[in-house]
């Protein structure tokens, strides 16, 4: 598929359909681990809810093995609870 110099593609009819977007209707683009999406802008709340989630989990990974090991959950709690 080539761009124009408009920066314009043309979205084939059979991915349209499977997509859901309809002549004249809004669509949204977004990147998504460095890939460009287009999504009808009905679906928006889930693109924004699957990037929520994406984010969350690189948290979880970049925080992956940096707790104390040696710390209970009595002693964490007891820390915790006394703020």
């Amino acid at each position: 598929m080539r761009v124009t110099s408009k920066g314009q593609v043309t979205i084939p009819r059979d991915m349209r359909e499977l997509a859901g977007i309809k002549p004249n209707s809004e669509v949204l683009f977004s990147i998504e681990g460095g890939k460009l999406t287009v999504v009808p802008k009905h679906e928006s709340g889930a693109v924004e809810e699957k990037a929520r989630l994406e984010r969350f989990l690189e948290t979880l990974d970049r925080l992956e093995g940096t707790g104390d090991q040696d710390v209970d959950a009595a002693t964490l709690m007891s820390m915790t609870r006394d703020r």
